[in-house]
């Protein structure tokens, strides 16, 4: 029998980093985002954000690429989101997406720093946030990373 385990840390903003997913109704775009992973048999095991984007780990199906599962992700909550009525200035996520593997012994520590989020970013901005995900995973970083 296979066994996988694919342990991601997604990142994705909003449409030019706006901040447009409000504080008020964000757990309704995370209990959206639970119940797509379910359906694509992915397991959440957190996530979180601010204003401008969104932190994800998950445990990816083999059945999925990441490229698959992060269009789905994003477009149906785009979808949602801008129907629902809760999020009138939302429209839509940036371009890009950032996916970075995450060790089964670093996995907690992912855990705690996506449920950090509101007090990270009162020190670091998600630019650089983002531009030291890129950089620890060996990974470069341009301007249009964030569009």
């Amino acid at each position: 029998m296979s066994k996988v385990r694919n342990l991601l840390h997604i990142v994705f903003n909003t449409k030019s980093r706006k901040m447009t997913i409000a504080n008020d109704y964000r757990e309704d775009v995370y209990r959206f985002i639970w119940k797509l992973c379910k359906e694509m048999n992915c397991y959440l095991l957190q996530v979180n954000g601010i204003p401008n984007h969104i932190h994800i780990l998950v445990s990816l199906s083999p059945s999925i690429s990441v490229a698959d599962f992060v269009k789905k992700v994003k477009q149906q909550t785009s979808s949602w989101m801008k129907e629902c009525g809760s999020f009138p200035d939302f429209e839509g996520w940036g371009r890009e997406y950032g996916a970075f593997s995450v060790s089964e012994s670093a996995k907690f520590d992912v855990i705690e720093y996506i449920k950090g989020q509101q007090v990270h970013h009162r020190k670091v901005t998600f630019e650089n946030e983002y531009k030291d995900l890129c950089s620890n995973s060996g990974l470069s970083f341009t301007s249009f990373d964030l569009t």
